[in-house]
Order: C-alpha cells, then structure tokens, then sequence
C-alpha cells in the first residue's frame, strides 16, 4: 500500500485499506488470530524470496545469512512478519507501511524478538522520491490493496538496482479466486475478516507483468500458491487460477 506523502502529486494510497489494516494492528503476531492465514502462509513466500535471492545473486541457501550484504525493501510490510525473518538470515531490511499503527507493532515486536529492521511509516511514492534504491524490492500481498496498481508498480520498480530483483504476490482476478479467496476464506470458513479483499482488486498475472515491463523489469519467475488440506500447510504449485507470485530483474 501506500500513501500521499504531504505535498505529493500523486498516490496510490487507498485509505480505506490502510484503516482496515490498522485496526489489525495489535493483532498481526498473534498466529490463532485475524492474520492466522498470512503466518500459515509465510513459511512459503519466505522459502520463495530467500530462493529466489539466493539463486539471482548466486548464495548458498545453507547459510543462516544467506542473504547478507543485500538490501531488501519490503513495501507494505504491516507488522513485520516477512521482514523479520529476513533480517534473521542476513538481509539489510527496510519494512515500509503507511499504516503508524502497523510500524509501532512491528518496532515492539523487533525490540521483543532482538532482530534489527529499518521500519517506516512512509510509502512507495516517498522512498522513491527520495531516491532510495535496493537490491530486492517486495510487494507482498499488497498490489491488491492499492488504488492504482500500475502506478503502484511503476514507483516500486524505480527503487530495483540495475542487476536487482522485484518480486511480487498477489491473487488473480478469476472465478476460482473469488470462490476460494473470497466466499470460502472469508465467509464460508471465515480464515480472514470478511472485506479483506475485493475481487476487481484483485490482478491476473499478464496485467501484472505488462506493470513489471512498464517499469524497466522483466519477468523472470513465476509460481502459484495452493493450500494443501491434508498437510494443512500452503505450497508452491504450477496452479496460478487464486494465489501467484512473479519475480521480475531490472537488467545490469
């Protein structure tokens, strides 16, 4: 997400969704409570970004600071629950949210958890226009929640070094994802506060990458992300019909 900074021109801040992120705020660490699905969920895109890392910038996967010396800023970031483990296996971690509520929750948690992330409460349009640059820029289950997703991206990819990586997830704009995100995660088995998403939010794969190569960037990786009820743990899959994620590099 993000939002106006004073005097921008312009935004991509949708403040409806960062009020209804907000009020979620004491709750993002809480694995049992509103954000139970996004902790089920993280094991997985965490395994995806330090892979993908690992393989673009050639690190060994086995080291517990695999991702040391990169730079990685992870917009809308809400509490922290991807940045921490990032900084856990090296990475130097900007965690950005416009949500203050959000940015105080994940500083406490930090502090608690002894791990050192840089957390603001700014925007992709601020960092940009302040010229910061990093080596991995994520914009993890976000691009659904902001007002103008090209505009959104467009920011997002001036801040990818030459030689750097963006990756991206999100939920396709399909009948299945409206069935499955929507009716059965929020209504029917109730995973997620009914309103977390909206269907015509939500962004197929190709418009998502036409944004990717307005930028700069190229895709260079793509995967879906299915639940699997048996094992009760979510994976990666070829299926992209609900969950996906893309890897873009701006080139050297």
């Amino acid at each position: 997400m993000a939002q106006r900074a004073p005097g921008a021109a312009e935004s991509t801040v949708d403040a409806a969704e960062v009020e209804r992120f907000s009020r979620l705020a004491a709750d993002w660490w809480n694995p049992r409570g509103p954000m139970a699905p996004l902790h089920k969920f993280n094991p997985t895109r965490l395994a995806y970004v330090r892979d993908q890392a690992a393989m673009h910038f050639q690190r060994d996967t086995k080291r517990l600071d695999c991702l040391k010396g990169l730079r990685i800023l992870d917009i809308g970031c809400g509490a922290g629950l991807l940045s921490e483990p990032l900084a856990r296996i090296g990475a130097d971690v900007v965690g950005a949210d416009p949500a203050v509520a959000n940015i105080e929750a994940a500083k406490m948690h930090a502090v608690e958890a002894g791990v050192t992330v840089d957390y603001r409460a700014t925007t992709a349009e601020a960092l940009a226009d302040a010229g910061e640059r990093f080596d991995i820029v994520l914009a993890m289950e976000v691009v659904e929640h902001v007002s103008d997703v090209n505009l959104f991206m467009r920011r997002c990819a001036e801040m990818v070094k030459p030689g750097g990586l963006m990756i991206t997830a999100t939920l396709n704009r399909t009948l299945k994802a409206f069935a499955l995100a929507i009716i059965g995660a929020e209504y029917v088995l109730r995973w997620l506060p009914r309103g977390t998403h909206q269907w015509d939010k939500f962004v197929k794969p190709d418009e998502l990458e036409a944004a990717l190569e307005a930028g700069g960037l190229r895709r260079i990786g793509e995967s879906g992300v299915i639940y699997n009820p048996l094992a009760d743990k979510w994976q990666l899959s070829s299926d992209m019909d609900v969950n996906y994620m893309i890897t873009a590099e701006r080139p050297a």
